[in-house]
């Protein structure tokens, strides 16, 4: 493969942004790309491939871009473009860049950055109820908030209601001190963290006290009708499927509401259906619903977390149990059955289970002959079987 010589201006200014601290950032993108940096003043030298050399440039090009909209670059914003390379996307970087949803009480900008979050944003804005399913650090209800505080203060909703079900998280914390909103708080924080940093304290404080926020448990929204509100149900991975219904026909008009869960960290016990389950396999072809489901790509939390939640997902993969297997041992042993009675004459009622392969169990002996029929049960000796005859 030939070597080219590829030269691009960047602006000193942004070459730090661009580049990171001791030259992180460029040492990833020659890393992924197979290329050699070399910067002088404000000339850019790319040494590749020729096509290695061009994806380099166009990265590049995009993180200028957003530096010089005053962006901080990050390491998820070069990963991210870098991973949108093969499908030739990687000017959606910028594009995505454009939509802030709102800003922090220190003033920081709000935006979606990946194509998920996008997705799911836009999605949040033309339908009634979403469900924003994905792994951790993907955003879910980050965002979720900050849609639903930009809606209420320009007074598309009168409130927000929050909740989530009371559920540890593998863990058995017994009783805990206080009055009511003291034992829910820890369940809640979460969502407390997110409203601080977007609404601020003061703001948050006195809301809640006119009743115009609420955040309660799941186990509260029984019998009550949610008009006019922004309603976003937190960790609905853990909900049962009565409360999942239970939750959904509370919705009256004029209200939003977002569901977000993350189906590989149930918390529910051993065998029980998550209701977050059931109903994205009931209601995924209703037009009011919409269903964004978040990869481990969209994850910007930092980068080692998009390598645990992959991992992770490889390796369910790879032990994931093949219950056909175990129907076609049962099947192969019951046919062998068969076919053993049918040479002796004898008509053999076979009874097992498929969960546990191999097993069956001779449960009644029809002995047939020509001078009549008899019923009579099988006997064991000796860890064998034989059977009575007349």
């Amino acid at each position: 493969m030939s070597i080219v010589e590829t030269m691009m201006n960047l602006p000193v200014e942004h070459s730090r942004n661009i580049f990171g601290q001791f030259d992180a950032y460029a040492k990833l993108i020659e890393k992924n790309l197979g290329v050699t940096l070399i910067v002088r003043d404000d000339k850019l030298k790319i040494l590749g491939t020729v096509e290695a050399a061009e994806q380099a440039k166009r990265v590049i090009d995009q993180l200028c871009l957003l530096s010089e909209r005053g962006n901080a670059i990050t390491e998820q914003n070069v990963s991210y473009a870098l991973s949108l390379l093969p499908k030739a996307q990687e000017a959606a970087v910028t594009e995505i860049d454009k939509d802030t949803i709102c800003h922090t009480i220190q003033g920081k900008p709000i935006k979606p950055k990946t194509l998920g979050q996008k997705q799911y944003v836009d999605m949040i804005r033309k339908k009634m109820i979403v469900f924003g399913v994905g792994p951790a650090g993907t955003g879910k209800t980050y965002l979720a908030m900050a849609m639903g505080i930009t809606a209420f203060k320009n007074d598309e909703v009168s409130r927000i209601i929050l909740t989530r079900p009371a559920i540890e998280a593998g863990e058995k914390l017994g009783f805990l001190p206080g009055d009511l909103q003291s034992k829910v708080d820890p369940y809640l924080r979460p969502l407390y963290d997110a409203l601080y940093q977007i609404m601020g304290a003061d703001s948050f404080t006195k809301n809640m006290e006119k009743g115009l926020i609420e955040v309660a448990p799941l186990a509260y929204m029984r019998g009550r009708t949610l008009d006019n509100a922004f309603i976003i149900l937190d960790e609905a991975q853990n909900t049962t499927p009565a409360q999942m219904k239970m939750f959904l026909t509370r919705i009256g008009f004029g209200s939003k509401v977002i569901i977000t869960g993350d189906l590989s960290q149930k918390d529910l016990p051993s065998g029980a259906t998550s209701g977050l389950d059931v109903a994205l396999r009931v209601l995924n072809k209703i037009d009011d619903i919409g269903i964004c489901e978040l990869t481990s790509q969209d994850v910007v939390r930092h980068p080692l977390v998009q390598k645990i939640v992959h991992a992770y997902d490889e390796y369910e993969q790879r032990t994931i149990k093949k219950p056909a297997a175990k129907k076609e041992t049962f099947d192969a042993g019951r046919k062998n059955v068969e076919q053993t009675a049918k040479k002796s004459g004898e008509t053999v009622k076979i009874t097992g289970d498929t969960k546990k392969p191999g097993e069956f169990t001779k449960k009644t002996v029809l002995l047939e002959k020509k001078s009549g029929n008899f019923n009579k049960p099988a006997m064991k000796k000796k860890g064998e079987r034989f059977f009575a005859r007349k």
